[in-house]
């Protein structure tokens, strides 16, 4: 099986984004992009997704966040469309329910070749520390516009902000880990009855 990984850089004039992704790694990640709560929340994907994760972002922060935290999903999904490859013998679906104290948020992914985002998903308050809870379904926006998958992320409950953040992250990573997954059965077969993804 050939490595499933890729290096990605993306620069504007807002913002400039390397990522360094391995989807079968250990669950590492070396995460530095200006937002100290972001980089809490994609260590979540890297640990839960075990994909290494390496990824660096310089951006406009003194306007706003909203230019970094985009082009950091554009550019992680770039970089997870880049190392899935051609998708063949992949399980391609993949889902997860994970609980935080009271929280507990769904998470389903096809990767279709099909960029759509289902997102609902309601913070009780606008910010977490100084991160703007809006950005998350822009993050997650870029992701799969560029990965071209298809993604439903849902909270069924919760009430703590924190909490609902951290159940869509964990359970991004596991969805992602499942559908990225090998599927033994399958061999080198395309799972679409179109054969092509």
């Amino acid at each position: 099986m050939r490595a499933r990984t890729a290096n990605v850089s993306r620069q504007t004039r807002e913002t400039t984004i390397h990522v360094e992704i391995n989807l079968d790694g250990r669950g590492a990640a070396t995460l530095a992009t200006g937002l100290p709560f972001l980089d809490h929340m994609l260590d979540q994907v890297a640990r839960h997704g075990l994909v290494d994760l390496n990824l660096r972002a310089e951006g406009d922060l003194h306007i706003d966040a909203h230019h970094t935290v985009e082009d950091i999903g554009i550019t992680l999904g770039q970089a997870f469309d880049q190392a899935i490859g051609d998708k063949k013998g992949i399980t391609r679906y993949g889902h997860a329910y994970v609980p935080l104290d009271e929280a507990l948020s769904r998470v389903v992914i096809d990767l279709s070749g099909r960029p759509g985002l289902e997102w609902f998903v309601d913070f009780p308050r606008a910010h977490i520390g100084e991160f703007d809870v809006d950005l998350f379904r822009e993050f997650f926006q870029g992701f799969v516009n560029h990965a071209k998958v298809t993604l439903h992320v849902d909270c069924l409950r919760g009430r703590n902000a924190h909490h609902i953040a951290e159940t869509v992250f964990k359970a991004f990573g596991r969805a992602l880990r499942m559908a990225a997954a090998p599927d033994l059965r399958m061999g080198d077969v395309m799972p679409s009855t179109k054969g092509s993804l």
